[in-house]
């Protein structure tokens, strides 16, 4: 079967499962889980072929193990297309609807290092910094985990302080509970905003 978008019972069922995360709950709706969100979310990686490389569909179980928090089960399902060391394409539905993403969601000291460096650069620097903007003025929410200070041995007058501080970097769109969530072209609209959000996993890729 061809995707035909996520039903309204996808959204309820997260939207219950917040309220009762547990074994039983999940045990006497784990049909509507396969049926509401495993299946469409299987049919969307199909539907989107491999212009953007292997996705990864995310398991609905939570790793607890070393987790203050013991509920047992995600309160969304998300899908990873990973075209680099934990950078990449993401999309997510859970009770707050559909959201898409881009960018890199860890990195090594190393890593971290590089990225920095070409922050740093007059030439790659001042290329991220416009291309951030850019996005954030097409919509894009810039998120990601940032330091509270300047990294150790960063002057915190530096130009482009703010992206050097973050230890992640994120371009994010919130589909809400739009109707085109619901439709065959939900497709269509992630595949656009994966293209449009490519350039920033692309500098992520060439300086890390």
């Amino acid at each position: 079967m061809s995707f035909q978008g996520f039903p309204e019972a996808a959204l309820d069922f997260y939207d219950d499962l917040e309220q009762d995360n547990s074994k039983a709950f999940w045990e006497a709706h784990k049909d509507t889980y396969r049926r509401a969100v495993a299946d469409p979310m299987n049919q969307f990686v199909d539907a989107l072929g491999d212009e953007f490389g292997q996705p990864k569909v995310f398991r609905p179980y939570r790793d607890v193990r070393f987790a203050k928090d013991k509920t047992p089960y995600k309160t969304h399902q998300g899908v990873f297309v990973a075209v680099g060391p934990a950078t990449g394409y993401y999309l997510q539905i859970g009770a707050p609807g559909v959201k898409v993403a881009v960018g890199f969601y860890d990195a090594t000291a190393e890593r971290l290092a590089n990225l920095r460096a070409a922050i740093d650069s007059d030439i790659h620097g001042p290329e991220l910094e416009h291309l951030v903007d850019s996005m954030r003025s097409d919509g894009w929410e810039i998120g990601g985990s940032v330091l509270k200070t300047a990294p150790r041995g960063w002057d915190k007058d530096h130009p482009r302080i703010a992206l050097l501080r973050h230890k992640t970097l994120t371009a994010s769109r919130d589909y809400g509970f739009e109707e085109f969530i619901h439709r065959p072209e939900l497709v269509d609209r992630v595949r656009a905003d994966w293209r449009s959000g490519a350039q920033l996993v692309e500098w992520a890729l060439r300086h890390g």
